[in-house]
Formats: structure tokens, C-alpha cells, sequence
């Protein structure tokens, strides 16, 4: 195995890209943040591309800041965290949630501060039930980011984000699915088979659709009713006027499998 810190495998029709630090349970430094948007970057570019996995080597998913990758000279001094997150973790959320193609999160072991983050960014996530999610940034005197916050509440209430997130208790991957802040927790040796068949399931599916999907479904926590009937109108019109929706209409009125080609612009 290269020993690249961001792998990018280009499958049929999907891309797997693996944080490939495991000697730091994929804790990211400068490298691997440049390279993962890198393969973010590519995989959107690419017209054969139509979803993406992200996962982890080794025996974790991610554990957040590396914080050995800090230069050594700030040490006992008052560094900018502020700058590191609007240099590298705000903008790899946003690429992630504006991604036109469907990402699935693989959490293949522990998730920790921004690693737990990262993930629930993604928009399926799928966890091995050995899998724990911890929101780690108690045990350092900081708060959740890389939009901690934000998912959390969003996903499993304000009483239970508010405990993740001041305990820094370790939320199995069971209990994540139970709570609803991920999709599904599977036995470890199904994680990768079953992030694979949805992957492939997306690559010959109406990628603009997934896209369009993706744009409503995040504007509807901050939009009012009829802000969302408004969007939802304007984005069903570009749905209707494309080529993929006259193929979904013919393959099922003649009892076919429908055809798409993959376009995510």
C-alpha cells in the first residue's frame, strides 16, 4: 500500500478515497488536508464519478487534528486554531456537503473531534458496529467544530448533543444508528460490501437528481414551509427538463431498467 496519507482508488462508475495515516489513526496534518481536497476536487470533475466513498486504514476512521503537526515553536503560546479551520476543515465541509454526487462516510473504527465531524459532513454515513463516535474536544479545553455543533443538533436534539459534546463520552456506533446521527451501524467485515453496493447503486443512478436531492434536503433545516415549496418547485422544474427524468418516464413504462448517463452538472 502507498504510503500516500490520502488514497484515491477510481472504481466502475464511484471513487473510494481512504485517509491513509493509521500509525495516527488517520489524525490529519497539512498533507493530508491538500490531498483530500485534491481527490475531492477530481472525483467532482469527473464525469464517471457518480458517487463517492470515504473511509479509513488501519483500525480507526479519523481522530481529528493531528496536534503533533502543530509547529513545535507555538508550544506554551496562544495559536490562531480559528485560522487552522477556515484554512482547512471549513472548506473541506463545504466541499462535501456541495458535492454534486452522493458521499458515503465508511467508519471503519473510532471518530474522533473533527474525524466525527468530518464524517457526519458526508451523506450517508455507515459505521462498523465496533465503531465509536467522540466529540473529544472537552478533554483539550476547546469546543466542537468542523460544524460539530451543528450536526449534533441538528441530528440528535439539544440535550443529547449538549452531553456529547461537554462529556466527550464515546457514542457507539449502534447507539449513533439508534439516535439517528448516522444511517446504519453494520457488522465490521459487512462495512465495505455494503458501502460498496450503495456506491454502485448511485454510480448508475440520475446523478443530476442525487444532486438536486441534496441542495433541498439541506436548506430545509433554515428554510420556512414555504421558502421549502418555493425551492423545491424551482429544483423539481430542472429535474423535469432533463434527460434523466424522460428516461426514468420510458424505462418504467416499458418495464425496463432505465439507463441513466452520469452528469452531476
Amino acid at each position: 500500500m502507498s504510503d500516500a496519507p490520502v488514497l484515491h482508488e477510481q472504481k466502475d462508475g464511484y471513487s473510494v478515497i481512504t485517509l491513509n495515516r493509521p500509525d495516527r489513526l488517520n489524525a490529519f496534518n497539512e498533507l493530508q488536508h491538500q490531498q483530500l481536497r485534491a481527490a475531492l476536487d477530481a472525483c467532482e470533475a469527473d464525469a464517471g464519478c457518480g458517487a463517492i466513498v470515504l473511509t479509513g486504514a488501519g483500525r480507526g476512521f479519523c481522530a481529528g487534528q493531528d496536534l503533533s503537526d502543530r509547529d513545535p515553536t507555538l508550544i506554551g503560546e496562544n495559536p490562531d486554531l480559528g485560522k487552522t479551520l477556515e484554512t482547512f476543515y471549513n472548506p473541506l465541509v463545504r466541499k462535501l456537503r456541495a458535492m454534486p454526487k452522493p458521499v458515503i462516510c465508511a467508519v471503519n473504527g473510532v471518530a474522533a473531534g473533527a474525524g466525527a465531524n468530518i464524517a457526519l459532513a458526508c451523506d450517508i454515513v455507515i459505521a462498523a458496529k465496533s465503531a465509536k463516535f467522540i466529540q473529544a474536544f472537552s478533554k483539550i479545553a476547546l469546543i466542537p467544530d468542523a460544524g460539530g455543533t451543528y450536526w449534533l443538533t441538528r441530528l440528535v436534539g439539544e440535550a443529547r448533543a449538549m452531553a456529547l459534546a461537554l462529556t466527550a463520552h464515546p457514542l457507539p456506533a449502534q447507539d449513533a444508528a439508534d439516535w439517528g446521527l448516522i444511517w446504519r451501524a453494520v457488522e465490521d467485515d459487512q462495512l465495505m460490501e455494503e458501502a460498496t453496493r450503495l456506491a454502485e447503486g448511485f454510480a448508475s443512478g440520475p446523478t443530476r437528481a442525487y444532486a438536486l436531492t441534496k441542495r433541498a434536503v439541506h436548506a430545509a433545516s433554515t428554510n420556512s414551509l414555504d421558502a421549502q415549496l418555493d425551492l423545491e418547485r424551482q429544483l423539481q422544474r430542472e429535474a423535469g427538463r432533463s434527460d434523466d427524468y424522460k428516461e426514468g418516464v420510458s424505462a418504467f413504462l416499458e418495464k425496463r431498467p432505465a439507463n441513466y448517463r452520469r452528469k452531476a452538472g
